[in-house]
């Protein structure tokens, strides 16, 4: 009997398309805990092989595939090549499904226990109103100049409040510190969040140099140059090589350097 496999998650690079079928890499965590004596699994990242006919009738595109979660039904395959197939392990998917959002469901739940309740107290609560509103007519002569200078200190203070954030946002760049890191480095990302563009997974960067860049990283602990990422859209611009290694290491977060959008 073949080897059946699950995943769920998000694409974590560009959609790919070929003739009949369309490809994307996904990343899962291992297990968290192993028996004593073995080491424990940590990401394992897999190319994923779809008919473009199952892959259309999800609703799925290439920008909502990285955002949405899915769930992926099939058997794991060693038969592709590697120019295809940059994941550790070739996926051929049997069955896609696109999962609900926890967030929508809990939101449409909540609204339609909302809705007869606020129709049942505004039914309940309408003919014991009118005495209080009429206490509040007679009143307001006296106190509206009161009301009035209230709401100027409200609003002062409320002004008060969006500039104090503006402020400090300008200032924390400049605190940010970043040890241990390659000269230049901007900032750390986490290795999951880059998005490869596939004109780099069709290369193969020289193996000697990529080599020479592990030895680095393992003699030192970090990168020897930050990545160059896109600011916003977080695509790599640059250092491919530095990638690979640090997707051959295993290492959570990155230093990059941000190139802004033209």
């Amino acid at each position: 009997m073949p080897h059946k496999i699950t995943l769920t998650g998000s694409a974590t690079g560009p959609l790919r398309e070929y003739d009949r079928y369309v490809a994307f890499d996904m990343r899962e965590k291992g297990s968290p805990s192993a028996p004593k004596g073995l080491k424990k699994s940590t990401f394992i990242s897999y190319t994923v092989f779809v008919a473009k006919k199952a892959f259309n009738k999800t609703g799925l595109t290439k920008k909502s595939i990285m955002h949405e979660k899915i769930l992926i039904q099939g058997e794991p395959t060693l038969d592709i090549p590697i120019d295809e197939c940059p994941g550790e392990v070739g996926v051929i998917c049997f069955q896609i499904t696109v999962l609900p959002n926890k967030n929508d469901k809990e939101k449409n739940q909540s609204d339609a226990k909302k809705e007869p309740k606020q129709e049942a107290s505004a039914a309940s609560e309408a003919p014991q109103n009118t005495e209080p509103k009429k206490q509040e007519e007679e009143q307001t002569p006296v106190s509206q100049p009161v009301a009035n200078e209230q709401k100027k200190e409200a609003e002062t203070v409320q002004s008060e409040v969006k500039e104090a954030p503006v402020q400090e946002e300008k200032v924390t760049p400049q605190k940010k510190s970043m040890p241990n890191q390659p000269k230049g480095t901007q900032d750390l990302l986490n290795f999951d969040d880059i998005v490869v563009p596939e004109e780099f997974l069709k290369t193969r960067p020289n193996p000697e140099k990529t080599q020479k860049v592990i030895d680095f990283v393992k003699r030192t602990g970090r990168l020897d140059e930050p990545l160059t990422i896109e600011k916003g859209s977080k695509v790599l611009k640059d250092g491919y090589r530095r990638y690979i290694v640090a997707k051959t290491v295993k290492m959570d977060q990155v230093p990059v350097v941000y190139e802004y959008q033209k």
